[in-house]
């Protein structure tokens, strides 16, 4: 689900501001320090796979920044424990050993599997989660919803050679999905400004994390190469939960191993200030608008360890697309980032950095 809007767009604020701050954003990673937003984001969409016009199945959702803080309002813990979870038992910590409940090891690890879709900086993508899905689009990765996306686009982008990652989100609660029932009602917390039918979970619990490990089951026999679990900085924003960065980055954990041990890839969706302790255990990273936050070069252990980085930044507009690419691609580009000009929708529209 895409972030929360600026003030101004950001070509709107580049325009502004005149070339000054055009060569800022180009030259995010020489910061020192960067004021960083803890964020969710990446779209839903409609229960229809080929349109988007159901004003009852949000479209796309998105978290509000908050200032990091222990919530004063709860819904109850459902959780017996809080520790840590295995690929095998949703209660137990999975991070010991990448390997010990099967599967493949992330990305860079030396018994990674070969199989596994490990990009490196530099890869093209194509991110699409509402419309009729748009096979054609010369991408080597298409990012795509994991419920709504038809089976036969999954068939075509195979048949093509293209890798599937399916998009689902893993810390927020979306009523219009198929399982949505499955959560128990005391780790359905608070709602996402702004997302209708949206309300953050409290991923402490194991009867949450089991209703996510039967998502990866799904995007497993789906046919999917890999996953973007959505929402995974709860404990920056305000969830109606005490989650702490501790919580965050177990559960966080969890999600990787777990995709591990069905041979699918898997990507960190923001969080950028917990990449220091996952980017070992991730294989690749997706951001959104980290030049209009002044936040890219948090990113930059990723492309270190030779991870791809996907990286959009949004329009209202698909005719101020041109304008934005040619102040956000040098920049990005230099920082080996793949590096897309998307709407908010995240429909099919794009424009690729090269």
């Amino acid at each position: 689900m895409p972030r929360p809007r600026l003030a101004l767009p950001l070509a709107l604020l580049l325009a502004c501001a005149g070339d000054d701050v055009a060569t800022s954003a180009a030259s995010a990673t020489s910061a020192t320090s960067a004021t960083s937003a803890s964020t969710t984001a990446a779209a839903t969409t409609s229960a229809d796979a080929s349109t988007s016009d159901d004003p009852s199945a949000p479209g796309s959702s998105a978290s509000t920044d908050s200032a990091s803080g222990d919530p004063t309002a709860t819904t109850g813990d459902p959780t017996a424990t809080t520790g840590g979870p295995t690929t095998s038992d949703p209660t137990s910590d999975p991070t010991s050993d990448p390997t010990s409940g099967g599967g493949t090891a992330p990305c860079g690890h030396p018994d990674v599997d070969p199989a596994l879709y490990c990009p490196g900086p530099g890869a093209s993508w194509q991110w699409q989660l509402t419309g009729t899905i748009d096979t054609t689009v010369d991408a080597s990765m298409f990012d795509i919803d994991l419920f709504d996306a038809p089976d036969d686009a999954i068939q075509k982008l195979h048949g093509a050679g293209r890798v599937v990652i399916c998009y689902f989100s893993a810390g927020s609660h979306e009523d219009w999905r198929p399982d949505a029932a499955d959560f128990p009602p005391a780790a359905i917390g608070d709602p996402l400004d702004g997302w209708p039918g949206e309300r953050w979970l409290d991923v402490r619990a194991p009867a949450v994390r089991q209703v996510l490990a039967a998502r990866l089951d799904l995007a497993a026999a789906r046919g999917c190469d890999g996953v973007e679990p959505d929402n995974v900085d709860g404990y920056a924003n305000t969830t109606g939960f005490p989650l702490t960065a501790a919580d965050q980055l177990d559960f966080n954990a969890w999600l990787a191993a777990e995709a591990h041990a069905r041979g699918l890839s898997v990507g960190l969706k923001n969080d950028l200030d917990q990449i220091p302790e996952l980017v070992d255990q991730f294989d690749w990273a997706l951001d959104e608008e980290c030049l209009a936050y002044d936040e890219c070069d948090l990113l930059a252990p990723f492309i270190d360890a030779g991870k791809a980085v996907f990286h959009v930044e949004y329009v209202d507009d698909p005719a101020d697309g041109p304008a934005l690419a040619d102040t956000v691609c040098p920049g990005t580009e230099a920082l080996g980032f793949s590096s897309l000009i998307k709407e908010w929708d995240l429909g099919p529209w794009r424009i690729a950095c090269p």
